[in-house]
């Protein structure tokens, strides 16, 4: 999912990885006999999907490379993955991906020592960044290996701060949040004038914005010249929703027109699915920015969206949003109710027009409103709830034709009523 992305609201990725990435892998790739519910459903479930493989290949390559201490190599595939723009099947950049890889395990154990709150004065919850940091002295001039170190540093700035409210923060977590991110910037700035060109520095840079009270104009130009350099990746258009939101460091106002103006800048590329991913973060939890929504230009955008990027993880995500993330709340506010009953409603032609398979995790995720901050104790039971959650919305969507005695059978061209 998703993103795009860094940690805190604009993570797409999974905080629990590194600890069930092998397990998947020593999975045989193979896709699960049809699961159903009762007799009424037949949808396939793969496990893992081939997206999930696809990034845990890649993810599994930068950790590999850290770990042999391999920075070189490392560099320079993150630098041709970056420079050719090279992406998963659902539009997941391969530099990211090698990126998060190599700090996964600093990250990884920084966050299990916060798992419980603040950690003791005498853990060793720097060992791992500092022991990072050593790497930067071996070659001072390798910006992707800054890349790599900063974003550990704000990964971990996320940790120590979560995604509450600021004044929910304890004092002493917001100031290891602001000194990590403040330790990222130092390691950047050398590579100020050469990150317009790099998606991945860019990228970092923008990330920056988290720990400073930036006036959305401030945002918003950063991010504008993020997905003018790379217009494929939704990513950014994502996290730019969710800076601009008014929970974080922008408006209701800005927020439409950028959403605006970033759909008129990627049109070529992506229809009107620009407005669709600056909203999609952005609209959760916000019953202000579902009322003020044009609701017909974000549902061209799904289509749009599923015109250009036909791939399940994409179909499982937009459907899971729209059935589940907004379609299963209700704000009292009529406006606002009305516009998510809309966007539940898309969830109908979706599934019958593009979903072949459900991806158990994206429907989990979904259920939580895609915060990747949620602590996963068992991927197991957590990818079991959201099986749960998909058959019981598409159970739903085809309720008529299961009355009638029909079977729904989910091929390769879509979903078939069968009689029983």
């Amino acid at each position: 999912m998703s993103l795009f992305p860094k940690r805190g609201p604009f993570s797409r990725f999974s905080s629990d990885w590194t600890k069930n990435a092998r397990e998947k892998q020593m999975r045989a790739k193979k896709t699960l006999q049809p699961q159903s519910d009762g007799s009424a459903l037949s949808v396939s479930c793969p496990s893992p999907t081939a997206e999930d493989s696809e990034r845990d290949s890649q993810r599994l390559r930068g950790q590999f490379l850290a770990r042999q201490e391999n920075w070189t190599t490392l560099s320079k595939e993150i630098a041709q993955a970056d420079a050719q723009r090279t992406v998963t099947t659902a539009g997941m950049p391969v530099a990211d991906l090698l990126c998060f890889g190599a700090r996964a395990d600093v990250v990884a154990a920084a966050e299990h020592a916060l798992a419980s709150g603040a950690p003791a004065n005498d853990a060793p919850i720097l060992d791992g960044i500092e022991a990072l940091e050593l790497t930067l002295l071996d070659d001072p001039s390798d910006m992707f290996r800054a890349v790599t170190v900063a974003e550990a540093h704000m990964d971990i700035g996320w940790a120590w701060r979560g995604t509450g409210w600021l004044d929910e923060v304890p004092r002493c977590s917001l100031r290891a949040f602001e000194a990590h991110f403040d330790r990222a910037r130092d390691i950047l700035m050398p590579f100020q004038k050469t990150a317009p060109t790099s998606p991945i520095c860019l990228s970092a840079w923008c990330g920056l914005n988290g720990a400073s009270l930036a006036p959305d104009a401030r945002v918003s130009r950063d991010y504008e010249q993020l997905i003018d350099l790379n217009p494929a990746n939704p990513g950014p258009m994502r996290a730019l929703g969710n800076y601009l939101s008014p929970r974080w460091y922008g408006s209701h106002e800005e927020l439409e027109l950028q959403a605006r103006r970033t759909a008129a800048r990627t049109h070529n590329d992506w229809g009107a699915g620009a407005y669709t991913w600056v909203m999609f973060d952005a609209l959760p939890g916000d019953s202000v920015a579902c009322a003020n929504l044009d609701i017909e230009f974000f549902i061209d955008g799904l289509h749009d969206i599923l015109t250009r990027r036909a791939d399940q993880h994409t179909a499982n995500l937009l459907a899971a949003f729209c059935a589940h993330t907004i379609g299963q709340y209700k704000t009292g506010i009529p406006r606002a109710d009305d516009n998510r009953a809309q966007i539940a409603d898309c969830a109908h032609w979706i599934v019958r027009k593009h979903l072949k398979e459900v991806h158990p995790l994206v429907w989990a995720h979904a259920a939580v409103g895609f915060d990747n901050s949620t602590r996963v104790a068992s991927t197991r039971r957590f990818a079991a709830q959201g099986r749960k959650n998909a058959l019981q919305v598409i159970a739903a969507l085809f309720q008529r034709e299961i009355e009638d005695g029909r079977r729904i059978v989910f091929t390769a061209n879509g979903p078939v009523a069968e009689q029983n």
